[in-house]
């Protein structure tokens, strides 16, 4: 959610870059709303204070006792007319996503642009994760389609121990970075998921509901994370402060068909080590580049070839003001996949629940927030069997993930 003075003051701004991430926006019907509802606001305050003044009287007379009478039926009046215009402004701030970085890219996902490369994209096929893992017995989606539907799936054996190896590798190596690990409910309220921003755009097609009751099972532990927050203000001592959280994510946007969907890759449930990250305004650029950065070193430790690329801002969700994504190198398509993101919401979260940090002069101010992916471990597992694929298809585990694998070297 924008400060609706950053609106007003950059009206024509605010609407080149929704319009540039997608979103059908009227920023002049958004500023008469609200200009109605701070002038009805102003009416019930000037009522109230009326009446206030009647009721001070400590002997009013009878002209003063019905003028107060007439005074709270129109108070009354002016009360509601404000709650809504107060609903109907808020809703459409709401629908504002945020404006993004000067030099994010324009255009589509075709627009990305590649900022680096690191490992060796090596050339000629392997086979991909679903042959290997269907001809071995270790990926069974037929039987996820019986039990559950299209697009689950069960994984069997070494797989089971090399997802568990890959989530506790990276806690582990996020814990070393000052990072505090966090448990998370798999499921929301509404005002948790709108205001993590997962309502705009049709997003709400990403989210399973649970029928009759306010409750949503979350996409990523990034929505209950920020939810946490909500209504908090904290000592600027506090901040940066940094958390990783493991939890499944469940998606119904799983359903898409098409070889870049194929297998593990998207699917409706998966499981996944989440950086969280709220500070300062002034500290959100560098700490936006540290979560890259840690990302990077995963990817490196794990021996994994990717790129780094910057989202274009038709590519780019509402709350985003700057993205990048990881994208490990496919063998098996001879292209990059994507692998990880990483995202600076700015104040955008925060003024949607109400997060704030005390300054230095006693103000509140809203705090940044910012998310990134660990370990999406179904995708990791994919990026590890395609490229440590020897020619009779045995596949070596990476060495940093040894450890965890009691004793397993290969799969």
């Amino acid at each position: 959610m924008l400060d609706i003075r950053f609106i007003r003051e950059n009206a024509e701004l605010v609407d080149e870059k929704a319009k540039a991430k997608g979103y059908k926006v009227d920023i002049k019907d958004v500023l008469e709303k609200n200009r109605i509802r701070n002038e009805k606001l102003r009416t019930r305050e000037n009522l109230k204070s009326q009446l206030n003044k009647i009721s001070g009287n400590k002997k009013p007379s009878e002209e003063e006792i019905t003028q107060a009478r007439a005074l709270k039926v129109r108070l009354e009046k002016a009360r509601e007319e404000f709650r809504k215009a107060d609903d109907i402004d808020f809703k459409l701030q709401r629908e504002i996503p945020n404006v993004f970085s000067d030099d994010t890219p324009l255009g589509g996902e075709d627009k990305n642009k590649e900022i680096k490369t690191w490992g060796d994209a090596k050339e000629g096929k392997t086979k991909d994760h679903m042959m290997w893992g269907t001809e071995r017995g270790l990926i069974d989606f037929e039987a996820g389609a019986k039990v559950a539907g299209n697009k689950f799936y069960f994984i069997k054996a070494s797989l089971v121990e090399l997802e568990l190896a890959i989530l506790q590798f990276a806690l582990a190596e996020v814990k070393k970075r000052g990072f505090f690990l966090m448990g998370v409910p798999h499921m929301v309220n509404s005002r948790v998921l709108e205001g993590a921003g997962f309502s705009a755009k049709g997003d709400e097609k990403q989210i399973y509901k649970v029928e009759d009751e306010d409750l949503n099972l979350i996409a990523t532990a990034e929505i209950p994370l920020t939810g946490f927050f909500a209504d908090e203000v904290m000592p600027s001592e506090w901040l940066p402060s940094k958390m990783a959280a493991w939890s499944p994510a469940y998606r119904m946007e799983g359903g898409a068909y098409g070889k870049h969907n194929r297998g593990l890759f998207r699917t409706h449930q998966f499981n996944k080590v989440e950086l969280y990250v709220l500070c300062k305004p002034d500290e959100s650029e560098a700490q936006h580049k540290e979560l890259l950065k840690l990302e990077e070193e995963i990817c490196q430790a794990l021996e994994i070839p990717y790129r780094v690329v910057q989202i274009a801002a038709g590519d780019l969700g509402a709350p985003a003001y700057k993205k990048y994504d990881v994208e490990y190198w496919s063998p098996a398509e001879g292209a990059y996949r994507e692998l990880m993101s990483c995202s600076n919401a700015t104040d955008y979260q925060a003024r949607r629940l109400n997060i704030r940090y005390k300054t230095g002069d006693g103000t509140n101010e809203f705090v940044h927030t910012l998310n990134a992916t660990a370990a999406a471990a179904s995708r990791m597992m994919i990026a590890i069997i395609e490229n440590f694929q020897d020619e009779d298809g045995k596949v070596a585990i990476p060495k940093a993930l040894q450890p965890y694998m009691h004793g397993q070297t290969e799969l």
